[in-house]
């Protein structure tokens, strides 16, 4: 299965849900927010959000500071 993922085509085989492919990459969820087809998620709809062909998937990494 084809996905962009932040703007660059990438496979997504294996990866069923949002969660799934998220846990691909081993980042803190607390520290990223995800946008799903222009949506954003909350943590708690990771897992059961259903990737399906073509979804355009952002992953932001939330910085802190001042």
């Amino acid at each position: 299965m084809r996905i962009s993922l932040n703007g660059r085509e990438e496979d997504a085989s294996g990866a069923q849900t949002v969660a799934e492919l998220i846990g691909r990459f081993e980042l803190p969820p607390e520290a990223i927010l995800i946008e799903h087809n222009g949506v954003a998620l909350h943590r708690r709809e990771w897992p059961q959000k259903p990737l399906t062909e073509g979804d355009r998937i952002e992953i932001i990494r939330v910085v802190a500071g001042g």
